[in-house]
């Protein structure tokens, strides 16, 4: 599983000029899903997601979890986290998971952040979307389940 986290000051997310979802300070958080992935790597995840201190203090440090920081999470599906560009120029996705798990563990991400007390808004699944940010630095990670746990 991949997410790309951007700290942004506003973003949204909307699907055929009709916004579906917007946050103002907060975290953009591209979702990819592989084939190995499953509910107890999302949960391990999200675990990291959440505790993730990329925001600043009255220092300027970032010492602050989104918890601290009072924001809110945009989730939108990102199939193309998982793009191959080894050997060719074109993109290949067999990497990412199928519809189906992808779908359902999508859905769980978000439904657990907000289990776990967290405003979120989200994207819709295989739409074509049009995703607006400010993002705030910029403040972008990548995190890939594979190189956090090698092996699993």
């Amino acid at each position: 599983m991949k997410f790309l986290i951007q700290r942004v000051k506003s973003a949204s997310v909307s699907v055929d000029f009709d916004e579906i979802g917007r946050i103002d300070e907060g975290c953009l958080v591209f979702v990819g899903v592989s084939e190995n992935d499953s509910e107890a790597i999302a949960d391990r995840m999200i675990d990291k997601l959440v505790k993730l201190r990329i925001f600043e203090d009255e220092q300027g440090k970032t010492n602050l979890s989104i918890s601290d920081a009072g924001g809110k999470y945009l989730i939108v599906s990102q199939f193309t986290l998982y793009a191959d560009v080894k050997k060719c120029n074109r993109p290949s996705f067999v990497s990412a998971g199928n519809p189906a798990l992808a779908e359902k563990l999508y859905d769980y991400v978000i439904s657990t952040l907000r289990d776990k007390g967290f405003e979120v808004e989200h994207g819709s699944f295989g739409a074509d979307m049009k995703v607006s940010l400010v993002n705030d630095g910029p403040f972008t990670i990548i995190m890939d389940s594979d190189e956090l746990w090698p092996g699993r």
